[in-house]
């Protein structure tokens, strides 16, 4: 399933690659006024007929949709898709934005794919484990097994959202030893805890099913989880947050191969 998840997302990076070249990227405003461009619905478009052609019987939840309206019934087992995660920094062009392919199975990501087509880094994750490659015009590397680490002595390398956080960010990291804090967009940042060079991405805010479901399938994988603040891990069924739209997350912690609240519970805050 993996290899097919990686063609399909090289294909629809070469769609988005084409879109980013351009002086007009077609950006408009969504309804919830989020940007979405050309590159989203091309993405999109191809992501969704590759699925069809070899997995026609399994319903694909994906973003741009979903915001059309056109949300298929879905069972124990559908897939999860984010053509353009992080379409604000492809309007910035900052180079931060990723492809996105989950399979998600009784509420949980089981095999995920991401893929950031301006450097070429492919990752990807399930039963088997956590990989790792780069993909350029000379050729696909070999893959290498990615594992996300245990918390560090030293304190923890957090990763957190350019654009988000605030005091409740600041609030909820008073409680660990904190080495540092970086900053990233898109799924990227639930990849770089998966091949262990950043500890703890703790989320606040609005974000939904398809922007971390395969980055989370990449983390597990890699011996890593996405937690609920109530220390549950994340799961994908509909309807999770009362209030919101059907497939809305709640908020989250990632992390490595730890449970964040051992630590606070250990004497990890600082």
């Amino acid at each position: 399933m993996l290899d097919h998840f990686a063609a399909i997302a090289l294909e629809a990076g070469e769609v988005i690659l084409e879109v980013y070249a351009r002086a007009d990227l077609g950006e408009r405003a969504k309804a919830d006024g989020s940007p979405v461009t050309e590159a989203d619905a091309a993405a999109e478009a191809v992501i969704l007929e590759r699925l069809a052609e070899v997995w026609p019987d399994i319903p694909v939840i994906a973003e741009e949709a979903v915001c059309a309206g056109q949300v298929p019934e879905i069972r124990h087992r559908f897939f999860l898709v984010d053509p353009l995660d992080g379409t604000a920094e492809f309007v910035r062009r900052s180079g931060e934005f990723t492809v996105n392919i989950a399979l998600v199975e009784d509420g949980r990501p089981t095999a995920g794919l991401v893929y950031l087509p301006t450097t070429g880094e492919i990752f990807r994750g399930d039963a088997r484990g956590a990989a790792r490659a780069v993909h350029a015009r000379s050729g696909m590397s070999a893959w290498t097994a990615i594992r996300a680490r245990s918390a560090p002595e030293a304190g923890l390398t957090v990763i957190a959202s350019r654009r988000s956080g605030g005091d409740r960010l600041a609030d909820y990291l008073d409680r660990f030893k904190v080495a540092e804090t970086v900053r990233a967009s898109s799924s990227l940042k639930l990849c770089r805890i998966a091949e262990g060079v950043a500890d703890l991405y703790p989320r606040f805010g609005r974000t939904m099913a398809w922007d971390i479901a395969a980055g989370h399938a990449v983390l597990r994988a890699a011996g890593g989880e996405v937690w609920t603040l109530d220390g549950r891990p994340m799961s994908y069924e509909p309807d999770r947050v009362p209030g919101e739209d059907a497939f809305a997350n709640p908020d989250f912690v990632a992390s490595g191969a730890f449970d964040p609240a051992d630590l606070v519970r250990d004497g990890g805050a600082s």
